[in-house]
C-alpha cells in the first residue's frame, strides 16, 4: 500500500555494504518517484514523485533514519528490536480514475507505528533474513487537515544480499500480507449510497485481510554519499475480505519505481557497522 520509491527509499538509507565504518550521522535529500497503482486493487496506475530531506543518526541506543525513513530503537536485544516507524502512500485524484470518479479523492497518506523485528542472522553476515511485525495507524491529508482512517498490521519477511552482483550493491527481497482494522478498509472500497452508479452499487466495507504484497529491489552506491535505488512491487489482492467491492478492481497489480539518495553533510566522527 505503501508508496513504492519510499520503501526502496528506506532500503536505500543503509550503510555501504563493504563499509567497516559509517558516519555517526549524515543530512541529505531522498527524492523519486514511480508508476504505481491508485491503491490496493485498483485496475490504473499513475506517475507520482516526491522528494524529501532526511536524517541519519546511529547512535548506540538510538537510531534515526537508520534503514528506513524515520526509525529510532526502543529495544535491541538479541536478534529482537522494536523501533518506531513511518511509511507513506501517494495521493489519488478520482478525476483521474475511471473507479472513483465522482467519488472524493484519496489524500496522502502517512503511516506511523511500532514493528517488532526478529532477525535470523547476524548483522555482519554477507546475508540477512529478517521477520517485522508492524502496526501502525493511518492518517489521511490534503495538508490542511489531518484525519484518522483506521489501522494497518503487517507481517512481513524480508531477505538482503549484500554485495550483490558489484560491490556495494544491496539486493531486497519482501514478502508479506497486509490487514486493514478499524475503517481502514472502507477508506479504500466503500462506496455510499450517494456515491452509488450504475456499475457501482452501494457498498459497506469489512475489516480484515486485504492482499499480499511481494517487493524486490537494488540499491546501489555511486560513492559514499550517492546512492540509486529501484524495484518493482507485486500485490496480489484475491480472496481479501473485500474483493466483491466494485472498487475492487483486479486480483493482481505491478508498480515500478526508483530514486536517488544524496547525502550532503556527513559527520566527520565514524562509528563500527
Amino acid at each position: 500500500m505503501a508508496a513504492l520509491f519510499l520503501a526502496a527509499a528506506g532500503a536505500a538509507l543503509t550503510e555501504a555494504a563493504d563499509a567497516d565504518t559509517e558516519p555517526l550521522w549524515e543530512i541529505g535529500v531522498v527524492g523519486g518517484g514511480g508508476y504505481l497503482p491508485d491503491y490496493p486493487a485498483a485496475d490504473e496506475n499513475h506517475v507520482n514523485g516526491l522528494a524529501l530531506p532526511f536524517a541519519i543518526y546511529r547512535g548506540e541506543v538510538f537510531r534515526l533514519g537508520d534503514r528506513g525513513a524515520a526509525r529510532g530503537i526502543v529495544v535491541d536485544n538479541g536478534g529482537f528490536e522494536l523501533d518506531l516507524g513511518l511509511d507513506a502512500a501517494f495521493p489519488v485524484d478520482s478525476d483521474n480514475s475511471d473507479a472513483r470518479e465522482g467519488m472524493p479523492d484519496l489524500d496522502f497518506l502517512l503511516e506511523v507505528g511500532p514493528r517488532l523485528t526478529y532477525s535470523f542472522l547476524p548483522p555482519e553476515n554477507r546475508d540477512e533474513l529478517d521477520l517485522a511485525l508492524a502496526v501502525r495507524a493511518v492518517l489521511s491529508t490534503d495538508f490542511s487537515n489531518l484525519r484518522y482512517q483506521g489501522l494497518t498490521v503487517a507481517p512481513n519477511l524480508t531477505f538482503r544480499r549484500n554485495d550483490f552482483i558489484l560491490d556495494d550493491m544491496r539486493a531486497v527481497l519482501s514478502l508479506g500480507p497486509l490487514f486493514g482494522f478499524d475503517g481502514l478498509n472502507d477508506y479504500f472500497y466503500r462506496v455510499a449510497p450517494g456515491e452509488a452508479r450504475p456499475g457501482r452499487p452501494a457498498y459497506e466495507a469489512d475489516d480484515g485481510y486485504m492482499g499480499t504484497e511481494l517487493s524486490a529491489g537494488l540499491s546501489w552506491s555511486i560513492r559514499e554519499d550517492l546512492r540509486l535505488f529501484g524495484g518493482f512491487q507485486f500485490g496480489y489482492w484475491g480472496h481479501s475480505a473485500n474483493d466483491d467491492s466494485p472498487l475492487h478492481r483486479q486480483d493482481l497489480t505491478v508498480g515500478f519505481g526508483g530514486g536517488l539518495r544524496w547525502s550532503f553533510l556527513t559527520s566527520e566522527r565514524r562509528v563500527a557497522r
